[in-house]
């Protein structure tokens, strides 16, 4: 099968060529960088006035007298499969272990009272839980590359890059949080043809508190990740999105379970707090537009960095009405456990895959400049065969799915009280959906990624939502059209 580039027509924009001892390009083709060392020094960032766009290049690129070699990951430090699986291996493990306690959780809480009556919260589980995808992921992307591309060996530099970046992240869950409560407001009314008022208020303090708390105290602990990654030697491209979504999942689905206890317990006694909570978010988004745009790279973000994210947070809806029509069911009502389990799993493989592919763009070639191999028809079997470190790391992650969700079905099992086994069948079902889930995501990843660099759009900060929208959404869709299944042939195991 292959999937065609329409702009393969496309004239290619190389980047300037330096001497021996060459400085770092302009940063985002707007600063001047005169340190004669190739090291980003303070005191050599010079702002020009002119309008940043999201086509120009967000990272400097070093530029040596030959060209980058055309084979993916060819050249410089290369990494082993043993030593990926190394770096990945735990990461991944424990990433996994918290989906599988969010959904966990996700069982326990769904008989609470404030679940019982507001159950549009089974909605907005899924689309607060996404902006693990939108938010902490991307921002993973950005700062790994930009470890890698040498952008945080200045103090003053790092500094200014983590705060704009904390900024924005700040600014995109607030707004986020709100518009996930009033998508799934207009999704219930257009169901269920009314939506009362408390429920609203509710959705809307409820989701802006958890995305709001759970996005900043990520954020300070992603930091950390990408910091001390840096300085113990281990290529943040292969754990830091991994550790957020170790700390994403429970964390979040806790500080929502915790919301909207709250929430409801004031509802009839002191509604008025709940508006003055919604108010007082609200009234950030201007300070955290303000110390956003310090930066230039989260400037270029304020206009240009929604797009990915609302349009994933649309795409996205589609697999949360999914969820909840099927956990309405109550013959299929044990979806929940498995539904944030899939979905993460999925999620964070490809957003690995999705942010080495960037930084080896970011650092190999200038905007619109693409290798090769991508420039014609592009070949799905190319994702995962070849030579090049982005090939063996696409093995790598295929390769950990089964042994991965066989760990996690018995996490699962030991965690409802070791009493009843999933059958073989339910098994056989959910492995398959499993690689076939992770299998399609990590090929249109290699074509997004390689599309999106070749229309100058930033990879780091469009591909990982797109990616983990669509993982949500396939592997929802399959996970359901499997209970359905095994509850029709009468299989109960795993239902």
């Amino acid at each position: 099968m292959y999937l065609c580039s329409s702009d393969k027509n496309l004239s290619l924009t190389h980047g300037q060529q330096y001497g021996s001892n060459p400085a770092l390009s302009q940063l985002s083709g707007r600063l001047q960088l005169s340190n004669s060392n190739g090291n980003l020094s303070p005191d050599s960032v010079t702002p020009v006035s002119q309008e940043f766009t999201e086509s120009d290049a967000l990272l400097p690129r070093k530029l040596s007298g030959s060209r980058p070699k055309d084979a993916e990951g060819s050249g410089g430090h290369e990494e082993s499969m043993c030593s990926l699986l190394r770096q990945i291996l735990l990461p991944f493990l424990l990433a996994g272990l918290g989906t599988v306690s969010a959904g966990i959780l996700l069982e326990i809480v769904q008989g609470w009272d404030v679940f019982q009556e507001f159950t549009e919260l089974f909605i907005l589980v899924p689309a607060v839980l996404g902006m693990k995808g939108n938010l902490e992921m991307t921002l993973a992307a950005r700062l790994s590359t930009a470890v890698n591309a040498g952008r945080m060996d200045s103090t003053r530099e790092k500094w200014m890059l983590i705060v704009g970046n904390l900024a924005l992240k700040q600014l995109q869950a607030t707004v986020l949080g709100l518009l996930a409560s009033l998508v799934v407001t207009l999704l219930d009314w257009i169901a269920e043809g009314r939506m009362p008022l408390n429920h609203l208020v509710l959705l809307c303090s409820t989701s802006l508190c958890a995305a709001f708390m759970a996005s900043l105290l990520q954020g300070i602990v992603m930091v950390g990740v990408i910091i001390g990654s840096k300085r113990m030697g281990i290529n943040p491209d292969n754990i830091a999105t991994l550790m957020a979504a170790c700390f994403g999942d429970l964390f979040t689905l806790a500080l929502l379970v915790c919301f909207s206890q709250w929430c409801y317990s004031l509802m009839e006694l002191y509604p008025y707090v709940l508006y003055l909570v919604d108010l007082l978010h609200i009234c950030l988004i201007p300070v955290w537009m303000r110390v956003a745009s310090k930066h230039p790279e989260s400037h270029i973000l304020l206009r240009s960095g929604w797009e990915p994210i609302i349009t994933a947070m649309v795409i996205s809806s589609v697999g949360r009405l999914i969820l909840d029509k099927t956990v309405s069911d109550e013959n299929l009502v044990g979806i929940v456990v498995y539904a944030p389990v899939i979905n993460g799993v999925g999620g964070n493989l490809v957003s690995i895959q999705a942010s080495r592919i960037s930084t080896h763009l970011h650092l190999n070639y200038s905007p619109r400049e693409i290798p090769d191999s991508h420039k014609s028809c592009f070949n799905l079997c190319h994702t995962f065969v070849g030579t090049g470190s982005n090939q063996r790391s696409a093995r790598v992650l295929l390769l950990l799915v089964l042994p991965g969700q066989l760990i996690f079905l018995h996490i699962i099992h030991l965690m409802k009280g070791g009493l009843t086994l999933p059958s073989p069948l339910f098994i056989v079902f959910f492995l398959s959906i499993s690689l076939i889930q992770v299998f399609s995501l990590l090929c249109i990843a290699d074509w997004m990624v390689h599309c999106l660099w070749q229309r100058s759009k930033d990879p780091d900060s469009y591909s990982i939502p797109y990616l983990t929208a669509l993982g949500d959404l396939l592997g929802t869709a399959l996970l359901s059209l499997s209970f359905l299944l095994l509850w029709c042939i009468g299989d109960p195991g795993g239902v």
